[in-house]
């Protein structure tokens, strides 16, 4: 065991003194050292219950004779920061939570790990500290909300966000913005539609790093306890053989995950997180098997945003497994791959019925050929941008129209609210990426304030920035390379025609060449907003969105 070497002979006397100190016995110390990663926190929602998720872990661990020992990652939410400057720090806490647990693991060698996460950069940062660290580990979620209802309908926060765009546009009144506020979050848990969060955790089990159900079975439900259990149980059988995450996570594995992603209709963030994830895995994905991915891949769930059903209606038609096992019927997926449950895809997906055609089409039935996410290339993105298609309005996908330029989210809001946006525009926020941001902020206020203000079906939204998993529309992000990178979305000025062809994946501002190249001798990028402290580090080593946001080694 890795723990035996600050616990066994006459030289490790000192740290058996330490671990005596914690409460331990001989018997305790004796056995392997099984961390549990717990992203408890009392200020995100997600996270409020994962107290009760790392003890039924802990009761897992000790009943199939583990030692577990609990430690912390910290967790942003991001509904709460969303609009300030607080959303700077969501995406730069993946790398953190990443070097953090590298570091709590390996300086008290722990012979595996539990990961307990649950919110939007919690999920891909502990995947990337399982790939790094290599030692076996298995996942178990916090959670999803369960829907809220206004008015008799199931809802969630996306609609909240689009409600302050209807109050702003004086559709709906003071008591109606009020009856959202209070119903739209009804318990604890990752918010209730696919996004970004819910996206993630249902990829763990497509990736084979957590067992049925930790992306769907709703927080509050005892079946949460039981699974964390069944969790902390699982990790002693990978642990006695000896099956480690890059094992799992391989090339196949990913492009499972991919293909999955587009048929589920996940947040656009997967993007950024999936080749994170596979390059701590030694794995290099580019934008471009996405595409190749999308085009024979059918977009099965509907979701919120995309659609009204919620991770509660997913759960009970049968799951992540039940659309695995629909996708399959085209032979899409690789199903020999081992999983944390000790068994291959095929094993794990077998029988797996889908209860509920309206929730998980069928292949014969679906939402559309192609996938939920589609990569979109041209002059104004030569690397790449990202759309998540599935929730994209069919008029908009393809569209042309003049820009209204905003170097940073907080002036384009300024603009939407105060009624300078029309029908046919298309918004364009720059200096809003990695670099440029710094950190990526989501653009959820200025995408539901056009949802909510009636303009869905007629204005786009271009940023170097990204999207949250709620955002809709013909919101397009991951403008690679960045404004602050030189990246031509830098060169566009009021009124140049920007034409859109999401089923093409093309993207381009209607400027000549030449054009751009004189505006480009006179012109220098903005320098990042923020110099001092961990964002100014930060954007000095974050490589673009079409990376996945990683920081240079």
């Amino acid at each position: 065991m890795k723990s035996d070497k600050m616990k066994k002979g006459v030289q490790c006397a000192p740290q058996r003194s330490l671990l005596h100190a914690l409460g331990m016995t001989d018997e305790e110390i004796a056995k392997p050292l099984i961390g549990i990663v717990s992203s408890y926190n009392e200020i995100v929602p997600g996270h409020m219950n994962i107290d009760k998720i790392t003890n039924a872990v802990k009761t897992g661990v000790a009943m199939a004779g583990g030692n577990p020992v609990v430690f912390p990652a910290i967790a942003v939410c991001d509904g709460i920061a969303m609009g300030h400057q607080g959303m700077k720090y969501s995406l730069v806490t993946r790398d953190l939570i990443a070097d953090s647990t590298e570091c709590m693991a390996l300086a008290h060698a722990f012979d595996a790990l539990v990961m307990i996460p649950n919110c939007d950069k919690n999920v891909p940062g502990l995947l990337m500290a399982a790939a790094r660290l290599n030692i076996p580990t298995i996942f178990v979620s916090g959670g999803p909300m369960l829907a809220g209802r206004v008015q008799g309908c199931k809802t969630s926060l996306s609609s909240m966000f689009e409600a302050v765009g209807k109050y702003n546009a004086g559709k709906i009144t003071d008591e109606e913005l009020n009856e959202y506020e209070n119903k739209v979050c009804p318990s604890c848990g990752s918010c209730s539609g696919m996004y970004t969060a819910n996206s993630m955790n249902c990829l763990t089990e497509v990736l084979g790093m957590a067992l049925r159900g930790n992306g769907t079975i709703p927080a509050v439900y005892s079946e949460r306890i039981q699974l964390a259990k069944r969790a902390g149980m699982k990790i002693m059988e990978l642990l006695e053989k000896d099956i480690k995450p890059r094992d799992i996570m391989t090339e196949d594995a990913f492009r499972n995950a991919l293909t999955m992603d587009m048929a589920l209709g996940c947040s656009t963030n997967s993007m950024l997180h999936l080749p994170a994830i596979a390059h701590e895995c030694g794995i290099e994905l580019n934008l471009d098997i996405a595409n190749d991915i999308s085009s024979h891949t059918p977009n099965l769930c509907h979701l919120a945003p995309a659609g009204r059903t919620y991770m509660e209606d997913l759960n009970e038609a049968g799951g992540i497994y039940a659309v695995m096992n629909e996708i399959n019927k085209l032979g899409l997926l690789k199903t020999d791959l081992i999983t944390v449950t000790g068994k291959t895809v095929a094993e794990n997906i077998a029988g797996v019925v889908n209860k509920n055609p309206d929730i998980i089409r069928p292949v014969e039935n679906p939402y559309s050929t192609t996938g939920g996410i589609a990569v979109l290339r041209g002059n104004l993105a030569p690397d790449g941008c990202v759309v998540k298609r599935s929730a994209v309005a069919p008029e908009m996908l393809k569209h042309s129209g003049p820009a209204k330029v905003f170097d940073c989210e907080e002036d384009a809001m300024a603009a939407i609210t105060g009624g300078k946006i029309v029908e046919g525009d298309v918004v364009v926020i720059r200096y809003e990426g990695p670099k440029g941001g710094p950190g990526m902020r989501e653009m959820l206020n200025p995408t539901s304030a056009i949802m909510g203000m009636g303009l869905g079906s007629t204005v786009a939204l271009i940023t170097d920035g990204r999207f949250s998993g709620a955002t809709r529309g013909a919101s397009i992000g991951h403008v690679s390379p960045e404004a602050a990178a030189g990246g031509p979305i830098g060169l566009v000025k009021d009124g140049d025609i920007i034409e859109i062809d999401i089923n093409a994946n093309k993207i381009n501002v209607k400027v000549s060449e030449e054009e751009l190249t004189a505006r480009r001798a006179g012109w220098t990028p903005n320098e990042p907003k923020i110099k001092t402290g961990y964002l100014a580090r930060y954007a000095a080593l974050v490589t673009s969105a079409d990376k996945g946001a990683i920081l240079k080694g």
